[in-house]
């Protein structure tokens, strides 16, 4: 660091307001007065002024004139995830919008900014280089939620140069980082259009099934047994061990540890019919998860499923790879929503209802060859996936490089 910098604490140069607690009754279909919430800060010191919006009565804009943010604020993110810590201390600033934006509860402005100090836009680089940000990170209090407070926000110790070479900084950051933007976008879109194209290419495979394949009733292919309802798995029947009672957590990530719920000897000889083995399916039957499967594989541990689960048990001559892939494709996908009537919630109630869909079938043999290329072509797929997202986490470490030498006074 140069000798005409400066360390000084945050609070030496600027105050921090704490926004509203505006409350869930508060909110309304539209309006032009919105609620600036933590979801409105991304990660890196970005903005995203359209995720997930909360309208607020217009006259609030005059009744709460005092958490009202204009162009130029510099407003900080006081609460986030213990699980995700993504942008816990991360400051924005508020860009030129026609709307009114009300400042929400755990979100802070830096107000009374000594601008013959400080230039926002350095303000904004150094608050989110890695020193400050594992600093905020290391005072964050809570359980599911971690919080820092006003004075935390405060006592954080910045270098600052005199404002021609903040401006200097701030000029070069800017540059690079446009540019870094620019890489790291077309990165992101390249992994997207990966993800695509082979979902395309899975629903090509079976909108367009060849003149021998036949059409199949699902009951046909399958056994279906949907998870035990009722009162038969309450919470107070739960061990710390024995037979696991597998959830929806374990279609939807196909992996099969994790294991929180276990019944005894007695009670699963009861529900012996709900249990699954090595080559089932499970899919997941309700919620935003609906459609979701996963294969058991071999050497699980023996356990059952839960009621938001249907297990599929493949007959003869039905590939249980081939059946997976078919119902991975939006084809199913799209039929699944439908049978569950498009609800908020989706949910199917019963496991009678999907037996009469149709599925695409060729012999055995063929279903083998299909999906020997359906996996070549995943596997293509999953590999250009780690080279993006290498790539962009390539990015980002860039990033907090450039901008610890910018405040090393090394830029």
């Amino acid at each position: 660091m140069t000798q005409d910098w400066e360390i000084k604490r945050l609070g030496d140069i600027c105050d921090l307001q704490n926004g509203f607690a505006f409350k869930s009754n508060d909110y309304i279909v539209y309006s032009n007065t919105m609620n600036f919430r933590m979801s409105q800060i991304r990660p890196g010191g970005g903005i995203d002024l359209e995720n997930n919006p909360k309208y607020l009565p217009d006259n609030y804009a005059i009744k709460y004139k005092d958490y009202l943010l204009k162009e130029g604020d510099v407003v900080i993110a006081m609460t986030d995830l213990a699980t995700e810590t993504k942008i816990l201390g991360v400051p924005t600033i508020v860009p030129k919008d026609n709307r009114n934006w009300l400042l929400n509860q755990r979100v802070g402005k830096l107000v009374k900014i000594d601008f013959s100090k400080i230039d926002v836009t350095y303000l904004k680089y150094i608050l989110t280089c890695q020193p400050i940000n594992e600093y905020y990170k290391s005072l964050g209090r809570g359980g599911l939620q971690i919080n820092i407070g006003k004075q935390d926000i405060l006592n954080a110790k910045i270098p600052i140069p005199p404002i021609l070479e903040q401006q200097r900084i701030v000029s070069i950051l800017d540059e690079v980082f446009e540019a870094i933007t620019l890489v790291k976008n077309n990165a992101e879109q390249n992994l997207k259009n990966t993800k695509v194209l082979f979902e395309n290419y899975l629903q090509g495979v079976f909108e367009n099934p060849k003149d021998n394949w036949e059409k199949k009733k699902w009951g046909d292919l399958c056994h279906f047994v949907r998870g035990p309802f009722g009162g038969s798995l309450k919470k107070s029947i739960f061990k710390e061990e024995g037979y696991v009672v597998y959830e929806q957590k374990h279609a939807i990530h196909d992996h099969f540890n994790q294991l929180r719920y276990f019944i005894d000897e007695d009670k699963f000889k009861e529900m012996i019919r709900f249990e699954v083995k090595p080559g089932d399916i499970i899919m997941s039957c309700s919620g935003v998860t609906l459609g979701r499967v996963a294969i058991i594989p071999e050497n699980i541990q023996r356990g059952i499923i839960n009621q938001a689960l249907l297990k599929l048990t493949p007959k003869k001559n039905v590939s249980v790879n081939f059946l997976k892939h078919w119902l991975r494709s939006n084809i199913f996908q799209n039929i699944i929503f439908e049978y569950s009537g498009g609800a908020a919630i989706p949910n199917v109630p019963s496991a009678k209802i999907l037996k009469d869909i149709l599925i695409p079938l060729p012999s055995l043999k063929e279903q083998n060859e299909v999906v020997k290329n359906i996996e070549l072509m995943l596997t293509e797929t999953k590999r250009l996936e780690v080279i993006y997202q290498h790539k962009i986490l390539d990015l980002e470490e860039l990033k907090k490089s450039i901008l610890q030498k910018a405040f090393n006074g090394k830029l």
